[in-house]
């Protein structure tokens, strides 16, 4: 331990019941920023209290909730904490992971938080960026759309401003959508019709590729897939998670070290 006593990094994600893109995402983005942070012990919690009793009981795997990574740290010593979630967006379940870790305040020196993937106009850019690098060149018959979740919270809004951001780029055939809310897949399947295209590949804007990606996105039925071939499309699906992609994580590792002060 130094004199600033023993450093905490805790990683927080929604968590996925899905093993196979969990160690594609997550694990990974938990490994770079052990590598980037040498001197932080890494610790992981979940916010979806229904995929960590899945876990248990299905695989045996106990996963800490944020309350439970908090008095980890606490028995272990840790006195400066800095807390970098995976969510995409600063919405509801980042407000309640803040509101869990700060019942703990009294217990540490130092608390931080980095903050989620979008935050600044600069991390949609990089995150438009390392989506784009990695879907390749886009036809001009085509469209890539893109399935963010949504969300009640103020928040959304991020996805409609990260959809026009695209076109602002040059991408005028990618569109960002939610599962949730606004924008919706009716509004998509309207704007990609207006373009005049044939083909569409559709790949989740969300950390892990699990279960609304399987189901939502690319399922038999009533799914994004099936409702865009009902339109008359070419549909191809790409079940890679953002975590799988090395811009984003670089993003991640950016707002953990910044948080940290370094």
């Amino acid at each position: 331990m130094n004199e600033a006593g023993k450093k905490g990094l805790l990683v927080v994600s929604f968590g996925t019941s899905v093993n196979e893109t969990r160690e594609k995402t997550i694990d990974v983005i938990e490994d770079e920023l052990r590598a980037a942070c040498p001197e932080y012990a890494l610790y992981r919690a979940w916010t979806s209290g229904m995929i960590i009793r899945k876990l248990w009981k299905r695989d045996g795997v106990r996963i800490d909730t944020v309350a439970e990574a908090m008095e980890r740290m606490i028995a272990d010593g840790v006195t400066r904490v800095t807390v970098q979630p995976t969510h995409i967006i600063n919405g509801v379940e980042n407000d309640l992971m803040k509101q869990d870790v700060l019942k703990y305040r009294d217990h540490f020196e130092r608390i931080t938080f980095g903050t989620p993937l979008l935050t600044s106009e600069a991390d949609s850019r990089a995150a438009i960026r390392a989506v784009m690098a990695e879907a390749g060149e886009i036809g001009a018959d085509e469209a890539l759309v893109l399935m963010g979740h949504g969300t009640t919270h103020y928040a959304n809004t991020v996805y409609a401003a990260l959809d026009y951001m695209c076109k602002d780029l040059g991408y005028r055939n990618v569109f960002l959508g939610t599962v949730e809310a606004y924008p919706s897949l009716d509004t998509l399947l309207r704007q990609v019709e207006a373009l005049g295209v044939r083909k569409v590949t559709l790949a989740p804007f969300m950390v892990v590729a699990g279960d609304h990606a399987i189901n939502d996105m690319s399922g038999d039925e009533d799914s994004w897939r099936s409702r865009f071939e009902q339109a008359g499309f070419e549909v191809t699906c790409v079940l890679k998670g953002l975590g799988e992609y090395g811009g984003i994580r670089k993003l991640y590792v950016e707002h953990a070290k910044a948080a940290m002060g370094e």
